[in-house]
């Protein structure tokens, strides 16, 4: 392989077990050269790490808080469909952003999930799609909601500060629009700048 194509091969580390899984899923990666494997010691290094658990619950979760560290690492999990015991919402918490299912996928789907999970996307199957959207809208219905938020973080008051912001309309049309005062448009602002650390309205705006 090339050393251009190795410098800017995504780096890949595979923490399984079992050796055979191991051995079947570095093959899947040496037909790809978009892909490089890391040795497994160094799952730090790694762009995505793929980890093949026996069972998916929540001692693997923090098994992965352990693989991490205190680094920003990507998971992709491949585990048998009967045995996902982990709440999905957590195991996204925990930096896995694909799950496949062992029975069920090619090598062309394994390298392809690895490269969108590398540029920052996310692949899961539609049970695990439909079980992450419930507990979404239980938090936002539930949680969320009565306290005036939205999934964002930020009140709905805010929201629509922010997107006349967007529309290009000065404090004083937003405070006619709204039925606020100026001053209290103004401390909306500030208090979305302030507890999100952004720097200026147009930061804001972009958040």
């Amino acid at each position: 392989m090339p050393l251009q194509t190795l410098v800017d091969a995504t780096r890949v580390a595979i923490h399984a077990p079992e050796s055979i899984v191991r051995a079947g899923l570095v093959s899947y990666l040496q037909h790809d050269r978009e892909l490089r494997e890391v040795p497994v010691g160094d799952v730090r290094d790694g762009d995505v790490v793929v980890v093949a658990p026996d069972v998916a619950d929540g001692s693997m979760l923090e098994d992965l808080r352990g693989l991490s560290g205190v680094a920003d690492i990507s998971f992709v999990l491949v585990v048998a469909r009967g045995q996902w015991r982990a709440d999905i919402s957590s195991a996204v918490d925990h930096g896995v952003r694909a799950v496949l299912w062992r029975d069920s996928f090619t090598p062309d789907d394994f390298t392809r999930i690895l490269l969108i999970v590398a540029r920052g996307g996310g692949s899961f199957p539609v049970s695990l799609q439909g079980a992450l959207m419930e507990q979404v809208q239980f938090t936002q219905r539930e949680v969320l909601v009565p306290r005036g938020l939205a999934t964002s973080g930020i009140s709905f008051r805010e929201a629509d500060v922010l997107r006349l912001v967007a529309e290009g309309q000065e404090l004083s049309q937003i405070a006619a629009k709204l039925s606020y005062s100026e001053s209290t448009i103004k401390y909306v602002l500030y208090g979305v700048m302030k507890r999100l650390q952004l720097r200026n309205r147009a930061h804001a705006v972009s958040y």
